[in-house]
């Protein structure tokens, strides 16, 4: 179960929690709605996002960031260093996007006994040509949860899991692609690949959109 930062059905929680698996992301906002459990944390490891969650003692502090198991930072360090030129003169205004702050989630993780990972830049580039094909317009990167769905799908061990979506309303920050991640996401349901959990009562993950 991936949940997302949006809304849930109601009665999500129970369907949830029920899961092999649930990752959440940075401040869990859908949380408790959405559940309680969290087995990843998957945080964007850069720039203001990052910063305002290093510094927060709530957010240390919190149930998400002490119960799970394993924090992805979702950023490669070096994409994001390679980023940092183009946006200086395509996005001036985003001067400390790609400030990075893995080694922060590093010692979180290394002082709680959990594993961090850091998403490959591979699956970033991967997504960025999936979503060439979706009429993006212009953006600066994909969201969080678009790279963490495709980090998922790619890897082996996922392979033969039922993978399903809760709380990806795809609304947001302007500098991510949202119509054209939501037509993205909705071709993989199609494929067979992944699940909503959309129904009213959310008794069971639906395939629709």
């Amino acid at each position: 179960m991936i949940v997302g930062n949006g809304s849930v059905p109601e009665g999500a929680a129970d369907v949830i929690d029920a899961a092999d698996l649930v990752v959440r992301f940075n401040m869990t906002p859908s949380f408790p709605a959405s559940g309680h459990k969290t087995d990843v944390l998957a945080v964007c490891n850069t720039g203001r996002p990052a910063k305002a969650m290093l510094s927060s003692d709530a957010w240390l502090d919190s149930e998400p960031v002490r119960d799970c198991a394993e924090i992805w930072s979702v950023r490669d360090p070096e994409k994001f260093r390679a980023l940092r030129p183009h946006l200086a003169v395509s996005h001036p205004e985003l001067g400390d996007f790609c400030d990075d702050y893995t080694e922060g989630f590093e010692r979180l993780a290394a002082r709680h006994d959990k594993v961090h990972r850091i998403i490959s830049r591979r699956v970033h580039d991967a997504v960025d040509a999936e979503l060439s094909v979706q009429e993006p317009g212009d953006y600066v990167v994909p969201s969080s949860g678009m790279v963490i769905v495709a980090h998922v799908l790619s890897e082996p061990a996922f392979a033969a899991d039922t993978i399903c979506l809760a709380g990806f309303s795809h609304e947001g920050w302007e500098g991510h692609p949202f119509s054209a991640e939501r037509r993205l996401i909705d071709s993989r349901i199609v494929s067979g690949r992944l699940t909503r959990l959309s129904s009213p009562n959310a008794s069971s993950p639906s395939q629709g959109a």
